[in-house]
């Protein structure tokens, strides 16, 4: 994995904190807390991945442990990033998990996509043990983790919060509370619920244009000075062009975080048609191999697949 320092710390006072879960995110992420000189000790299920980790920062004198308990033993401050609500519930619960380890009073912030309802569950089983819990899921995908330039939607207790986010400015552009326990969670639901339809009309445009004979990357140019910019066209829209997607947020992923999205929804009775529609759009790319190429892949249905007139 590339890891890029090209952030300035200001770091918060040296803390001893672990970080369970070092995929595309958590690896980066907990190399932030490393070099912003806090005593970071790391749990994956795959070890390799933890091997690969403290030989990466082995100058700052990370450690591994064999479970997130033994990683949570001694730490102020668990961070997580994992994949579901059951990966979350298999590194928290049990006596191999990180609330068997942890001391009273310190804090797991997790930054899983999960559901509203496992936050809010995990909070009540935290308190109930004199611990901590912050839901905070992020949004800026592999780069932003790689450049420690995250931005953190946050559920939990405003004092709790003000002890952590010191801390995880190592890896954030922004850390910022939202609302009580969930609210992280619900947050990163309306990012995604966003996402998705401007990717859909961004691949629409795309896919329009070039149809029409136009000179996509040169149209890209001149809109994105107007009303039409937007993030995904800025880093998305030439390699749309291009029909390049091996890079970014992934296809499975993006449509495990919209389900959690439609399950909410059935809950709260929110009405979302344009999401439940470019979810199912997903599954199509999915249907054509597309389960890894990254979200702006959906150009490659309407190129494949056109719908009938």
């Amino acid at each position: 994995m590339t890891f890029v320092h090209s952030k300035s710390y200001e770091p918060a006072a040296p803390t001893r904190v672990a970080f369970i879960g070092l995929g595309v995110m958590g690896f980066p992420m907990a190399g932030h807390l490393a070099l912003a000189g806090h005593a970071v000790t790391v749990y994956n299920r795959n070890t390799a991945k933890a091997q690969a980790f403290v030989q990466a920062f082995a100058a700052q004198g990370v450690r591994s442990a064999a479970t997130p308990q033994e990683a949570a033993r001694g730490a102020d401050i668990v961070f997580s990033c994992v994949g579901n609500d059951e990966d979350l519930r298999a590194i928290t619960l049990g006596t191999h998990g990180v609330f068997a380890g942890m001391a009273n009073g310190a804090v797991l912030v997790d930054h899983t996509t999960a559901s509203a309802g496992v936050a809010r569950e995990l909070d009540a089983i935290a308190r109930a043990h004199g611990l901590h819990f912050i839901d905070a899921p992020v949004s800026g995908g592999q780069a932003g983790a790689q450049n420690g330039l995250l931005t953190v939607m946050c559920g939990g207790d405003q004092a709790v919060f003000d002890r952590v986010k010191p801390v995880a400015m190592a890896f954030s552009r922004a850390f910022t509370l939202m609302g009580p326990s969930g609210a992280g969670q619900l947050t990163k639901m309306v990012n995604q619920i966003c996402i998705a339809g401007l990717i859909q009309g961004l691949s629409e445009g795309i896919a329009f244009g070039q149809r029409a004979g136009l000179d996509m990357n040169q149209v890209l140019e001149v809109i994105g000075k107007g009303a039409a910019q937007s993030w995904q066209m800025d880093n998305r829209g030439r390699t749309m062009v291009a029909d390049q997607f091996d890079f970014g947020f992934a296809v499975d992923w993006m449509r495990k975080d919209l389900g959690l999205v439609l399950d909410e929804a059935k809950r709260n009775g929110a009405r979302l048609p344009v999401t439940a529609l470019v979810d199912q759009f997903y599954a199509d790319v999915q249907a054509m191999g597309g389960q890894r190429w990254d979200t702006s892949s959906l150009i490659r249905r309407l190129r494949q697949t056109p719908d009938p007139v």
